[in-house]
């Protein structure tokens, strides 16, 4: 399987020395030098994995992200100087799949592509093959029925309400921004509506937490979105 790799990195002397450790691997690799140029390369093609510094001229990192996580779920892999946690969570929030600080080992490197790189083409081999039931603590998500069952109790979802389930039950811990979930949940995502979003989690707080003002398991992470505990 051939695995083509977008590389956006406005520091020359840095994206041709990963690249070319990249290809000695045995990836094909797309160079990007600024934003526009990422977001041009990133419509042509079909890419496996995105290496994405923040730091770029004309269209940022985190805009670049943004774009690239609403059009395709494949891994992004976050390089950048930016050290600070607020950065990082920001960048996890808006879908990065990874976030390595620079300056870094190539082996290190090569060694979280490969990883993500093995999650992406397990999961992608497997994707038709949908389950039909995720069970995780005193839940149990039914697919058939649309209910999840909480210690032995039934409880009735709307269809909006079972994709919100589905959509953080399988992903577990990770953080979701509000307009992540809606491009995800609602076909019509040219408008995105967080107050939306903020609507139907409160309506799904009331049926499936024990106390919705204190929610315990579909968690609000403040000024970034939501994710799932159990």
């Amino acid at each position: 399987m051939n695995i083509k790799i977008l590389y956006a990195e406005d520091d020359k002397e840095i994206n041709d020395l990963v690249a070319t450790y990249l290809r000695k691997e045995g990836y094909f690799v797309d160079q990007a030098y600024d934003g526009e140029e990422a977001v041009t390369l990133f419509k042509q093609n079909n890419y496996s994995l995105v290496l994405l510094d923040l730091m770029l001229p004309k269209l940022d990192g985190f805009e670049l992200l943004r774009r690239f996580r609403l059009e395709k779920n494949i891994p992004i892999v976050v390089l950048s100087a930016k050290i600070e946690d607020v950065d990082k969570i920001f960048a996890l929030g808006l879908g990065a799949d990874d976030y390595i600080i620079k300056p870094f080992s190539i082996g290190e490197l090569i060694a979280r592509i490969k990883a993500q790189l093995r999650r992406f083409l397990y999961l992608n081999d497997y994707q038709d093959i949908e389950p039909s039931k995720i069970k995780q603590g005193i839940f149990e998500l039914d697919f058939a029925t649309y209910t999840i069952n909480k210690r032995d109790i039934t409880i009735n979802l709307t269809k909006i309400e079972f994709e919100l389930l589905k959509l953080f039950m399988s992903n577990p811990r990770r953080v979701f921004s509000k307009s992540h979930i809606y491009s995800n949940i609602w076909t019509d995502n040219y408008d995105i509506d967080e107050n939306t979003v903020m609507v139907h989690i409160s309506k799904l707080r009331s049926k499936i937490e024990d106390d919705s003002s204190q929610p315990k398991y579909l968690q609000t992470v403040w000024g970034i979105g939501y994710k799932w505990e159990y």
